[in-house]
């Protein structure tokens, strides 16, 4: 039972997130109006709204107009569900797990609006600044780097919570300081201010070895994908913009299951 909860709520959020995915690069409300149709503006009734079964009931069309409903859809529903169910399986039915299905969420969410828009969305980011914040108190990862810092006398609970300050700080200044190195040295932008955003919000979550794990499985993903789209479409590399959040993205999942998960 337990698991099925999880995967209805995931199933749930992951809808709310191509709501999310959708609208708020546009600066449209999440609330208001009800879901619709991009192409035709049609508003969707209830039982074409339902996640992942109403996309394959309706063949992956608009019943109104026909149009093509984007494969994202159900990408992001089944991604979200499965990501909630691993975290119940991994940390069980506690806080850790629930750090996890938040984390996962906000996650999904920012590599999909990068692929999309190649916008990261400071509901997303700044948002989930401030959620990791407040689940390193409620949810105390291993104080590690902090301890050079701090004296084990704070306590788990502070510990963390520093350990997540010190992960959002140095990551983010770090990814700031590379991009305007590049910037300087290639007379281009290389870094968006949306990616150090990013940054900040998974040092919070997985505090600062966590996350420069994660800068590094999400750079070497996003140089290999970089290197062998150039190579595919001979196009020049001034011409491609990767959606480093996306890869960044992928490499903050693999280390939060790895690094938040117990042993």
């Amino acid at each position: 039972m337990p698991y099925l909860i999880a995967l209805l709520a995931g199933l749930v959020v992951g809808s709310f997130l191509n709501v999310c995915i959708y609208r708020l690069p546009r600066d449209l409300s999440v609330v208001r109006p009800r879901s619709f149709c991009p192409a035709c503006e049609n508003p969707i009734a209830w039982f074409d709204n339902i996640p992942l079964l109403s996309y394959v009931l309706l063949g992956g069309r608009c019943r109104a107009c026909g149009a093509r409903i984007p494969l994202r859809y159900p990408l992001v529903e089944l991604a979200t569900a499965a990501l909630f169910v691993l975290a119940l399986m991994v940390a069980g039915p506690t806080l850790r797990a629930v750090k996890l299905m938040v984390f996962s969420a906000a996650i999904v969410g920012l590599i999909f609006s990068d692929l999309e828009e190649r916008i990261l969305p400071d509901e997303f980011t700044l948002g989930g600044l401030a959620t990791g914040l407040l689940m390193a108190a409620l949810a105390p990862m291993q104080a590690m780097l902090i301890l050079v810092f701090a004296p084990r006398r704070w306590g788990d609970r502070w510990l963390s919570l520093g350990e997540a300050a010190l992960g959002a700080v140095v990551t983010a200044g770090l990814l700031f300081l590379m991009g305007a190195l590049y910037e300087k040295v290639r007379k281009r932008e290389g870094m968006g201010l949306g990616d150090v955003k990013m940054a900040a919000m998974l040092g919070a979550f997985l505090g600062l070895w966590g996350a420069l794990q994660a800068l590094l499985i999400g750079s070497l993903l996003g140089s290999m994908a970089g290197l062998a789209y150039i190579k595919a479409t001979r196009k020049k590399a001034s011409e491609y913009a990767l959606p480093f959040g996306s890869f960044l993205g992928v490499g903050a999942l693999v280390v939060a299951f790895l690094e938040l998960a117990p042993v």
